[in-house]
């Protein structure tokens, strides 16, 4: 038992409780998974069995990483533990007693692409058109329903519209198949322990007596089915040890219950509560200022957050003007922290709420030559649905592109099979055409049948049209039409699951570079934004070395810590992420989910947030987030950057240094300026007249030139191209411009 001494008094108490039904409360950087550890080796020191202990995970990493450290204290009979993925361990019971619930032991486990397979082909039973209803949505319901333990009668019986109420007969067609093909889906994988359990108490009392000591880990992520089977193999030994955090519950998206964590104390009044506050990873500013965020959360657990590290610098809080101007400050933040801290890139990570939100970083850092990887996510010009809108441009730029045509001719699905165009290429081949010249030539080749001329017909139609749309509406407009013409925005917005919403703010986001772009005067022309995207991807494809700024979502970072955080986006709309079904419980999600980014840094956190943002293609005057009022003076650094005159570079961000004896009028780094936001509402400002060529000054951006006009009234704009700053584009109304 010497290993113990390694922990502090609160998490000596956690290990020796190994009677009855324990809570462990693990505040943010606290050693939870020591805890966890520690205490099964502490079991396993005292003569239990390594098979009677089962340990459920949320991730087969965790659970290796725990056992190697488990055999480093205890030696290698922790071999024998069960210790797993909720459902790897599962998985493995199911070997042994699925005849008992109609299946043979060498049972398939479906993916996803199974599972959506199979909804097509029931669909396609039902007569159910996956034109009118997305397979990807009823999977998803399928999915929902199942993690709520519904079965396909009582999802039917909860429907409330026509789209649940097929996806629950799509639901019961999918299940017989499933069965049928001898195969299980990643939620049956809980469910059918559950079956079984219920059906075959005897099976039941063999695993309860089993397991004598059942752990699970992450807790708070636990949805309504684990929670359930957790109980049936924990009520005869009631020897159960959950360790989780409330304050880091984020994944109710996925069908997680935070009520799990916060009831457990009811359902098990006998309990011993532990909590772990001691944090071992961050300074005191930081700590101070997280704790200070989540106590605003009603819904929560009694427990405060300290430390025994320094202070450390305090939390920075940085005023942007726009997206590009935000992701210019994460530029100067790597330069400080590579430059004068003499740090490596692989200790600062960028956070946001959705990975729309990557683009305009990853632009700012690929221009300065910074090496960057992305976690839990693909790049923003290598998504799908990113290369699909791509596709369409590149075809209509260049009308030889076969390998562009191909991606797109059926996307979205236009009744275009692999035979009609494995026929269409065989024409172009042997009539040495490309296949955009062969597809005015459909009426001869003799191989197709007048549907799927109609339907080549067509698509051809679509590239005419678009090509020329090309010479009547401005850059900015057509691609805009184009998608709208396609249904890919509301495609992914019928579908209703996080993942199509992420494609369509993806989609808009990408329509908003197109718009950026075309503010760039005469030159900003189609195949000049293809050409920069196109040695993007080239960049994009060199990983470098593990040193480089790794980007992420918010969601993506639970668990991860860096030194340097950078958490972008604070603003209403956005952080909190709100639509208009939106309350109070998922406004405690999103801050749960801020205070998750801001517990991942260890010695210096910035949170970041623009006055304007493009969304949707459009300029968008943001307000900043509810969550920065939150966060009390303490500990926290207000400051809005100015770009100075005479820089040669990006300039570096640095904190300014305090006064030495009196105090100035002027803050003591010019780089700095504690401006208030402007007062958009005002409708007294004067507007300079201005006429291209003039030079002028912004308050944030500096001296420049005036190159372009457009509007009319409140809409009157500017493109201004800046001495340090470069082009942006402006709404007079609000910019605040004077001669230069």
């Amino acid at each position: 038992m010497s290993f113990l001494k390694d922990l502090n008094p609160a998490q000596q108490d956690a290990i020796r409780a190994v009677n009855g039904p324990v809570m462990i409360i693990a505040g943010a950087g606290s050693g939870k998974t020591r805890v966890l550890t520690y205490r099964i080796a502490h079991l396993l020191a005292s003569g239990v069995p390594p098979s009677s202990v089962l340990a459920l995970t949320f991730t087969n990493k965790a659970a290796g990483e725990m056992k190697t450290r488990i055999q480093r204290l205890v030696g290698e009979k922790a071999a024998d533990l069960w210790m797993g993925t909720f459902h790897s361990v599962f998985a493995r019971i199911l070997r042994r007693e699925s005849q008992l619930i109609g299946y043979t032991n060498s049972y398939t486990i479906y993916d996803t692409d199974d599972s959506l397979a199979v909804v097509k082909t029931a669909m396609e039973k039902l007569k159910l058109s996956t034109q009118q209803f997305n397979p990807s949505g009823i999977r998803s319901r399928i999915s929902y329903s199942k993690n709520q333990m519904l079965t396909p009668s009582e999802a039917e019986a909860r429907s409330k519209t026509i789209l649940e109420e097929h996806a629950a007969r799509v639901y019961a067609e999918y299940d017989k198949t499933l069965h049928r093909c001898n195969a299980m889906d990643f939620d049956d994988l809980l469910l059918k322990p559950i079956e079984l359990f219920e059906r075959f108490p005897k099976t039941l009392e063999k695993y309860q007596h089993r397991f004598a000591f059942v752990h699970v880990d992450e807790f708070q992520d636990t949805n309504r089915a684990q929670y359930r089977v957790m109980r049936l193999l924990g009520d005869r030994n009631r020897n159960v040890c959950v360790v989780g955090d409330d304050a880091q519950s984020i994944y109710s998206f996925r069908g997680a219950e935070i009520r799990n964590i916060l009831d457990f104390s009811k359902d098990y009044p006998d309990c011993q509560t532990f909590r772990l506050e001691q944090n071992y990873r961050s300074t005191k500013s930081i700590i101070g200022v997280a704790d200070e965020l989540i106590r605003q959360n009603t819904n929560r657990l009694k427990k405060h957050l300290w430390t025994d590290n320094p202070v450390g610098d305090p939390v920075t809080v940085v005023q942007c003007a726009d997206d590009q101007d935000e992701a210019l400050r994460v530029v100067q933040v790597v330069q400080e922290e590579v430059g004068r801290r003499k740090g490596d890139l692989r200790d600062i990570a960028v956070l946001y709420r959705t990975n729309a939100q990557s683009r305009a970083i990853e632009d700012a850092l690929r221009r300065t030559g910074i090496p960057y990887v992305i976690v839990g996510g693909i790049r923003f010009y290598e998504r799908k649905e990113i290369k699909d809108v791509l596709g369409y441009l590149r075809i209509l730029v260049n009308p030889l592109d076969d390998a562009s045509l191909l991606r797109v001719i059926n996307t979205p699905a236009r009744g275009i099979g692999d035979t009609t165009v494995d026929r269409l290429r065989a024409f172009a081949t042997a009539q040495a055409l490309s296949l955009n010249d062969a597809l005015a030539r459909v009426g001869e080749i003799v191989e197709l049948n007048d549907r799927a001329r109609h339907h080549l017909r067509q698509f051809r139609a679509l590239l005419d049209k678009y090509r020329q749309l090309r010479t009547t509406l401005s850059l900015s407009e057509w691609p805009r039409a184009l998608v709208d013409e396609l249904g890919f925005l509301t495609s992914f917005k019928e579908e209703r699951t996080s993942e199509s919403m992420a494609r369509w703010e993806n989609v808009q986001e990408l329509l908003s570079a197109i718009t950026e772009f075309a503010q760039q005067g005469n030159a900003a022309t189609l195949e000049a934004f293809l050409e920069e995207v196109s040695l993007v991807a080239d960049i994009d494809r060199w990983e470098g070395t593990a040193n480089a700024v790794t980007l992420m979502t918010l969601h993506a970072s639970k668990g991860l810590e860096f030194p340097v955080v950078c958490v972008t986006g604070l603003e209403e709309g956005l952080l909190p992420f709100t639509s208009a079904a939106f309350d109070d419980v998922d406004v405690e999600e999103e801050r749960r989910l801020l205070y998750v980014g801001m517990t991942r840094a260890e010695k210096r956190l910035y949170l970041s947030y623009a006055q304007m943002r493009y969304r949707f293609g459009e300029a968008s005057y943001q307000t900043p987030s509810r969550f920065l009022a939150e966060l009390g003076d303490t500990n926290v650094h207000q400051v809005a950057l100015r770009i100075p005159r005479a820089a040669a570079h990006v300039p570096t961000l640095r904190r300014p240094s305090p006064p030495a004896r009196k105090q100035s009028a002027r803050p003591a780094d010019d780089h700095y300026a504690s401006d208030q936001m402007p007062d958009y509402e005002s409708e007294s400002q004067e507007v300079l007249v201005l006429k291209k060529g003039m030079m002028v000054r912004h308050e944030i951006f500096g001296r420049g030139k005036v190159v372009d006009l457009s509007g009319t009234g409140d809409n009157r704009k500017a493109v201004v191209d800046f001495d340090q700053a470069g082009l942006k584009s402006l709404i007079l109304k609000f910019a605040k411009l004077q001669k230069g």
